[in-house]
């Protein structure tokens, strides 16, 4: 089976394509899980190179790929598919951005805890491929463990599923983490259930100038004191000027007030 065949929109590549400076032959633009599970599958039988791609913000990582024939582009999988709000779940398909996710949620109050750069265009799937923690997984966790649930793809075309969309989940070994951080190595991630959190109603940076001596001892008392800040950093901007330490307080505004 050709991939004109397949049923799937396919695209000639061109020079804004490249990944790592090397230049796919086509671009294949899939619309469902059953889509990519047929692409693969030709392309498994035809010993071409898939390479897929989220909003592309990390395909400079790494080492570039040794061959790509076929870029599996999942702009076109960009679906808020089902959020429970009630039970702080959302389930999404891979090529939703971060951004319109957010925007989904904050309208019902909510969001998905993972820090990423604002108007990047990183997708769920790319975030989650990537597996990269933001400054908040000190007190929510990372993709990996906001994940509850997640659709895959493998290289043959065979459609795994693991996990499910309750938080407490107990249905055998939780195989879905594995991909969190695979770089899209073991498959194509599809679609991913996560669990979900208030969205805060402020929140608010404290910041403080310790010396060096003191800084170990006042970040490890910050990080365990009951002011449970949801993130704690270490910065210094100028080598030469002072260390900044910085936690992130999160809830009410009289609450920040008080923990602040």
């Amino acid at each position: 089976m050709t991939l004109a065949e397949i049923g799937v929109t396919v695209r000639q590549a061109g020079p804004d394509d490249a990944v790592g400076g090397v230049l796919p032959r086509w671009v294949a633009l899939p619309e469902s899980v059953e889509e990519i599970a047929a692409l693969l599958r030709a392309c498994a039988e035809q010993d071409l190179a898939v390479v897929p791609v989220g909003g592309g913000t990390k395909l400079h990582w790494g080492a570039p790929p040794e061959r790509c024939d076929v870029l599996l582009d999942m702009c076109c999988m960009n679906a808020v598919l089902e959020h429970a709000a009630g039970d702080l779940v959302v389930r999404v398909q891979a090529g939703v951005t971060m951004d319109a996710l957010a925007a989904e949620l904050a309208g019902k109050g909510q969001e998905l805890a993972l820090d990423v750069p604002s108007g990047a265009g990183s997708t769920v799937g790319g975030t989650l491929a990537a597996g990269l923690p933001g400054p908040r997984a000190f007190r929510y966790g990372t993709a990996r463990d906001l994940l509850i649930g997640i659709t895959v793809v493998l290289a043959d075309g065979t459609i795994a599923r693991s996990g499910g969309k309750v938080v407490k989940n107990v249905a055998g070994y939780d195989l879905g983490k594995l991909f969190a951080g695979s770089y899209g190595t073991l498959g194509v991630i599809a679609e991913a259930v996560f669990r979900l959190h208030p969205l805060p109603a402020e929140r608010r940076w404290v910041v403080a100038e310790p010396s060096l001596d003191e800084l170990p001892a006042l970040a490890l008392a910050l990080a365990a004191s009951q002011a449970e800040p949801s993130a704690v950093e270490v910065d210094r901007p100028d080598p030469h000027g002072p260390v900044v330490l910085a936690a992130l307080v999160e809830g009410t505004a009289a609450e920040d007030r008080a923990r602040a």
